[in-house]
C-alpha cells in the first residue's frame, strides 16, 4: 500500500481536471485516475455557454481555450427550446459562449493541470473503495497490476453512470423520458448548405441552425466547423430495446424522414475523425440525492444528468468543480471552518435542480401537438420582451443562482460582477491565483484581515462608480460579503464563516 494521497479524483474529464487544478493552485497535489489510456477524444459538448466562461476567466483559462486575449463577450442572443432569444436589450447580459469541442477542452486542461504538478494516471481504473475513519481506501487496476491507494478524500467525476456514486450507495432519483435522440457527423451535398449556417431540406425548405420542431419530432442541424455538418433527431413516445444495434447513418437517415416527412441525402463523413455517432435511448433526468457522503464527493454528470438541449452540462459541472476545489483544499490544509465541506451540497444541489427544471421545460416545449404550438407562440412573445429575455438569460447562464452566504448585501451570494479598476485591472485578473480576495475600494480594511494573510489576498484600489466599499470574494468567484461603508464586524464574521479563524486563534485551538 502506498502513502496516503490527500485527494484522489476518478475521471479526467473537464470537471475532474478543473477540480485537480483548483487543488493544485491551493498547494494540494491530487492524483487523477483515468481508465482511458489518454485524453478522451469523444465528441460530447461543442461549446461552453453561460457563466462557466467567466469561471474559466478567473484563472486565465478562458483566454487559453478560446485563443483570444480578452475578457468573455456576452452573446447577442441564444436559443430556448429552439426559439430565438434576443439579449441586446438585457442590461449586464450574463450569457456568454465559447465555440469549442470537448476533446480540445480536455487536452488543454490536461496541459494546465500537469503544468501545476498534478499526476494523472492514465489507464488506471478505480474498481472499488471502502470508507474508513478519516479517509477512503481505493482499489485500482491497471495494465501493471492492481493496487490499494489510501486517500483522505475521493471525488467522483466519472460520468452519468458513475461507479463512484453507485459504490458509495448514493441514490440517483429522477425520471426517464421515452425519447430517442440521434446525432452524427455527416456529409451533405453543398447545394443544401446555406451560407448563413442553415440547411435546405428538399420538399420542406430552409431550416436554421439548431433545434427545429416538426410534428414528427425535432431535427437538429449544426456546422460547428466549416464543411463538417452535424445532423440529429429527437423522436418522442418510444424507446428502442436494450439490445438495439449501434447507430448507423442509415438509421439516422430513416429517422430524419420520419421527423420531417422528407428525406435528406446523408452520407458518412468524408473528413478525418473523430466523428460523432451516438444515440441516447431514453432521456434521463436524474440528480444524486446527496453530493457528499463521508469523504466522497460527486461533481458534474456523476451528480446530475439531464437533456443536452441548450448545452447546460459543462456550465453546471464546471461550477460544481470550482465550488468544491477550494473547499477541499481548505480541509486538507486544516483551516476549513465547520460546515464548509457540507456547503458544497447545500449550494450546488439547488443549482442542479434549476438546470433540470429548464432542460425539462425546453423538452416539453419541443413536443408535438397543437397545444404545444400555442404554448410556444405565447412563450415566444414573452421571450421577445426585455424582462422575458433577461429572465431566460439568467436561467440559462446560471447567474440567477444566489448562495446563502449569511450576508444580505445586494451583491452577496452572487457571482462577482466584472469591472475594471482605475489602474486597468479586471476583477478576474485578481483571482488568477485561486486564493480568496478582499477587494478594498475605500481603504481601512487592511488591519481586519492581518491574521489571515496566509490564505487571503488583499487588494486596495479605486474605481469610478464603485459597486461597494469592499467585497470579500471566494476563490470560486462568489461574493461572501460586501459593504457600502466600513463594517469591520461584518467582515470578521464573514472571514470566520468562510476562511476559518485567524492564525493565532487556530494555533490556540489546535
Amino acid at each position: 500500500m502506498t502513502d496516503r494521497i490527500d485527494v484522489v479524483i476518478s475521471g479526467a474529464g473537464p470537471n475532474g481536471l478543473l477540480v485537480a487544478g483548483e487543488l493544485a493552485l491551493a498547494g494540494v497535489r491530487p492524483v487523477v485516475l483515468e481508465q482511458l489510456p489518454g485524453p478522451s477524444a469523444e465528441l460530447k459538448a461543442n461549446g461552453i455557454v453561460g457563466q462557466a466562461n467567466r469561471v474559466l476567466d478567473l484563472r486565465g483559462l478562458y483566454q487559453t481555450l478560446s485563443g483570444v486575449d480578452q475578457a468573455p463577450e456576452p452573446m447577442a442572443g441564444y436559443i430556448f427550446a429552439g426559439m430565438q432569444v434576443p439579449f441586446v436589450d438585457v442590461a449586464d447580459n450574463p450569457m456568454y459562449g465559447m465555440l469549442i469541442q470537448q476533446p480540445q477542452v480536455v487536452r488543454q486542461l490536461v496541459d494546465w493541470v500537469q503544468g501545476l504538478g498534478v499526476e494523472i494516471r492514465w489507464g488506471h481504473e478505480l474498481t472499488d473503495f471502502e470508507q474508513v475513519p478519516d479517509g477512503v481506501v481505493l482499489t485500482v487496476s491497471s495494465a501493471e497490476g492492481g493496487y490499494q491507494l489510501p486517500a483522505t478524500y475521493l471525488v467522483g467525476a466519472d460520468g452519468g453512470r458513475s461507479p463512484v456514486r453507485k459504490k458509495a450507495g448514493i441514490e440517483f432519483p429522477g425520471l426517464t423520458t421515452e425519447v430517442v435522440a440521434r446525432v452524427a457527423h455527416v456529409s451533405l451535398p453543398e447545394r443544401l448548405r446555406s451560407s448563413d449556417g442553415g440547411l435546405n431540406v428538399p420538399g420542406i425548405g430552409r431550416i436554421p441552425f439548431g433545434h427545429n420542431r416538426f410534428d414528427g419530432g425535432v431535427l437538429i442541424y449544426a456546422e460547428f466547423q466549416p464543411g463538417r455538418s452535424m445532423v440529429g433527431t429527437i423522436e418522442y413516445g418510444s424507446i428502442l430495446p436494450d439490445d438495439a444495434p449501434e447507430l448507423t447513418v442509415d438509421e439516422l437517415r430513416e429517422s430524419v424522414k420520419r421527423v420531417v416527412g422528407a428525406g435528406l441525402p446523408l452520407e458518412p463523413p468524408n473528413w478525418p475523425g473523430p466523428h460523432a455517432l451516438r444515440r441516447i435511448n431514453g432521456q434521463n433526468t436524474r440528480q444524486a440525492a446527496q453530493y457528499r457522503t463521508g469523504n466522497v464527493f460527486l461533481v458534474g454528470d456523476a451528480a446530475h444528468v439531464h437533456s443536452a438541449m441548450g448545452g447546460p452540462g459543462l456550465n453546471l459541472g464546471m461550477q460544481d468543480a470550482m465550488n468544491l476545489g477550494w473547499k477541499l483544499a481548505a480541509a486538507v490544509q486544516g483551516w476549513a471552518p465547520e460546515g464548509l465541506l457540507d456547503s458544497y451540497h447545500g449550494e450546488r444541489w439547488p443549482a442542479g435542480q434549476r438546470v433540470m427544471m429548464h432542460s425539462m421545460a425546453q423538452a416539453a416545449l419541443m413536443a408535438a401537438g397543437p397545444e404545444v404550438t400555442a404554448l410556444r407562440t405565447l412563450f415566444g412573445e414573452l421571450l421577445a420582451t426585455p424582462d422575458g429575455s433577461a429572465h431566460i438569460a439568467g436561467v440559462l447562464s446560471g447567474s440567477d443562482v444566489r448562495y446563502d452566504v449569511g450576508d444580505e448585501h445586494r451583491l452577496s451570494g452572487y457571482f462577482v460582477p466584472d469591472f475594471v479598476l482605475d489602474d486597468g485591472r479586471r476583477i478576474a485578473q485578481l483571482l488568477h491565483s485561486g486564493r480568496p480576495l478582499l477587494l478594498d475600494l475605500s481603504g481601512g480594511y487592511r488591519d481586519v484581515v492581518d491574521g489571515r494573510r496566509d490564505r487571503l489576498d488583499v487588494v486596495e484600489a479605486t474605481v469610478a462608480d464603485r459597486p461597494a466599499a469592499a467585497l470579500l470574494i471566494r476563490p470560486d468567484g462568489y461574493v461572501a460579503w460586501a459593504a457600502d461603508e466600513f463594517d469591520g464586524t461584518g467582515l470578521r464574521a464573514a472571514l470566520d464563516r468562510w476562511f476559518g479563524p485567524e492564525a493565532e486563534d487556530a494555533a490556540l485551538s489546535a
